[in-house]
């Protein structure tokens, strides 16, 4: 009796090791025999899983959306407030330092979408799906009267999205430029700018 494929825990098994050593060393730096050593294995054996460094960074990458994503509109899915659903929304797309892993992931491979269309898609994916997500939100909330919006929902969402990536950004540099309570404090000033509703006197600082 044939012994069934393990192929695809190879493959699992690489793209945790890609994973890792990208955190490591940086997509510019990055080499396919540092993930061979990360897996233990020969540089041979990686490409016979992936044909080139740039597949297996792809589905680093898809991966990486995936759990991004998943979680916020899970989050958003189980608070029927929208003010509560946009604080979330806000906290949960913020670094939690400089060595939150999954948004080093997505800044440093969101470098390759500048020369690979496959990147580039993914990388417009990911934000098309951050911006429907705030739009919905801001939407449920002008319509339960909570928000008054100044602008439309889609340009006020693209706008968070934009925001949230650029202080994302400067939280995660080697020497941070402001910490995720600043980001976090600049966030929902605009959100409170463009909804009329003070989203940071939600919660007491004991809830926080």
């Amino acid at each position: 009796m044939a012994r069934p494929s393990q192929a695809h825990v190879r493959r699992a098994e690489l793209v945790t090791a890609a994973r890792e050593a990208l955190l490591r060393r940086g997509v510019i730096d990055l080499r396919l025999r540092d993930v061979a050593e990360q897996a233990n294995m020969s540089t041979g054996s990686v490409l016979y899983y992936f044909p080139t460094l740039t597949d297996l960074l792809r589905e680093v990458q898809r991966e990486a959306v995936e759990r991004f994503c998943v979680d916020r509109e899970k989050a958003a899915r189980e608070e029927p407030d929208p003010r509560r659903r946009l604080l979330g929304m806000i906290r949960a797309g913020l670094p939690a330092g400089s060595d939150d892993e999954l948004c080093v992931l997505l800044y440093e491979l969101g470098t390759y979408a500048r020369r690979d269309p496959a990147y580039s898609a993914q990388h417009i994916r990911l934000c098309e799906r951050q911006v429907a997500l705030y739009a919905a939100i801001l939407e449920a909330g002008a319509a339960s009267g909570v928000f008054t919006l100044t602008r439309d929902a889609i340009t006020l969402a693209r706008n968070l999205v934009m925001l949230e990536d650029g202080l994302g950004l400067h939280v995660t540099q080697a020497v941070p430029t402001l910490d995720t309570r600043q980001a976090e404090h600049l966030l929902l000033a605009y959100a409170a700018d463009v909804t009329g509703c003070d989203l940071e006197n939600l919660e007491g600082p004991d809830e926080r």
